[in-house]
């Protein structure tokens, strides 16, 4: 496989999987404490993985057509890997929702998603070679304002719509 083939790979799995964790995980939270329904949290979750992933990878594409240095392959490389690993990832989050009841779930998949960001971070820290601890709090930073927002979006949301 040519380096800028796994390049590209490597930038559609970074992508989708920060993307995927921490949307999902927005949409999750803010639907939970809005509705407190877990076929709503489960549709929105199949949701997010079809239209945001195609959202996010159309974007992607753009973004590296704009870049005008890669080639028609490689763009359609980080396309489909951005699609690919952000779907995936998204999805994952369903089987918490399957086998446990909602609340818990939702304490899992905050839990789960907060293990795969510390894990990429910690990968792509050590690939760059700067301090892991310092990648990985900014992370779960932006992890965890996105999950704050979320809920007081969705129990305002719960307390004057609903």
């Amino acid at each position: 496989m040519k380096k800028n083939t796994k390049k590209q790979i490597k930038k559609g799995f970074g992508f989708g999987l920060t993307s995927g964790v921490i949307t999902t995980l927005g949409l999750i939270v803010g639907l939970y404490f809005s509705t407190h329904s877990k076929m709503l949290v489960i549709g929105g979750i199949l949701m997010i993985a079809v239209a945001d992933s195609m959202s996010d990878a159309l974007g992607i594409h753009i973004a590296e057509e704009f870049d005008g240095k890669n080639s028609f392959k490689d763009i359609w490389v980080a396309t489909g890997s951005t699609f690919l690993f952000k779907f995936t990832f998204a999805l994952l989050f369903i089987v918490w929702f399957l086998f446990f009841d909602t609340g818990l779930a939702v304490l899992i998949s905050v839990i789960w998603g907060a293990l795969l960001i510390v894990a990429f971070s910690y990968y792509l820290a050590k690939s760059n070679k700067v301090p892991a601890y310092e990648v990985i709090l900014e992370h779960i930073v932006i992890m965890s304002a996105v999950i704050v927002v979320t809920y007081f979006v969705g129990s305002f949301i719960d307390k004057v719509f609903i």
